[in-house]
């Protein structure tokens, strides 16, 4: 089986794509490297592994060879794209379309969705949830999906948000930042830290890719929250954990979070398949702690 993984050097593509060429598959990585090559450099020389440095925008070479598309290719995350609106759209909205349309039938392409959808309701959410998306991520993946499921052999997965170790580490998920707050600045201030989201490890996240294609044939056509039950926490519940593990201060803030987010989050439908995380928020924590503790976010060459 061929497949192509856009977005394959980043924080949750590189993970998957380790993981494909464990299983034997044939893969290709469709990378700009915007944030360097670091990441991959572990399997650039695999056999089984083809690398092309190519932006989402300009489209997909040969994208008929493809069996399998995983699309994690975008601009992520609410501060991110906030900085690049345009950007945003053109990447995440356009490029998507752009993939969509050239999409054969007997191609299968899994889509990397978020929970994000959800808003700031408050309330319980399954795929049948009327969505309320708040950022401009959460706009244009919601276009993203809805372009992507215009089309038959399609799935999306709407993720909880991602936290725990990768060779390409991203800072600005919830519980990677509280943790290196915690470590390296010894306080953390918390907006509206009742607001509940839901959580995933990153390498169940990237089983639960794996999960997705092997189960193909019963989840075409769906979307699917991708996480767990067991797996929904308040700010005020993560920066509690942290703190039974790191000596640090809380300040419960009564300034709002620009980028609020609060739901609780159903993960029934994928979890009736036979798909449920492994990892809990403690174990990422505790691997996170450990890198923290000589990592240091946007490290430069200092004087020696």
């Amino acid at each position: 089986m061929n497949i192509l993984v856009t977005g394959g050097a980043g924080y949750k593509g590189i993970i998957l794509t380790e993981k494909l060429l464990q299983a034997g598959y044939k893969v290709t990585v469709l990378d700009n490297f915007m944030y360097g090559y670091e990441s991959i450099m572990h399997l650039a020389l695999h056999p089984q592994l083809t690398i092309e440095k190519k932006d989402i925008r300009t489209g997909v070479d040969n994208i008929k060879d493809y069996d399998v598309i995983f699309h994690l290719a975008g601009i992520s995350g609410f501060p991110a794209c906030a900085a690049n609106p345009h950007s945003a759209h053109l990447i995440n909205v356009e490029a998507t379309r752009q993939l969509a349309d050239s999409l054969g039938k007997d191609q299968l392409l899994i889509n990397a969705s978020t929970t994000s959808l959800y808003g700031k309701s408050g309330k319980p959410c399954n795929e049948h949830t009327a969505v309320d998306p708040v950022s401009t991520y959460a706009m244009t993946k919601l276009a993203a999906e809805q372009i992507i499921h215009e089309k038959e052999n399609v799935i999306s997965l709407r993720f909880a948000t991602i936290f725990g170790f990768s060779p390409k580490m991203r800072m600005d998920l919830m519980i990677n930042d509280f943790t290196y707050k915690a470590i390296k600045e010894g306080v953390l201030v918390l907006f509206d830290s009742f607001a509940k989201r839901t959580f995933m490890h990153i390498q169940d996240a990237a089983d639960c890719y794996l999960f997705t294609m092997e189960h193909a044939d019963k989840m075409k056509g769906g979307i699917y929250n991708a996480g767990g039950n067991n797996l929904n926490f308040s700010k005020l519940d993560i920066a509690h954990l942290i703190r039974e593990k790191v000596e640090y201060n809380i300040i419960d803030s009564e300034m709002k979070d620009k980028d609020l987010r609060h739901f609780i989050v159903d993960f029934n439908k994928i979890e009736k398949l036979g798909f449920v995380p492994k990892r809990s928020v403690e174990e990422g924590i505790n691997e996170l702690i450990k890198i923290f503790n000589f990592y240091e976010y946007y490290s430069h060459f200092k004087t020696i």
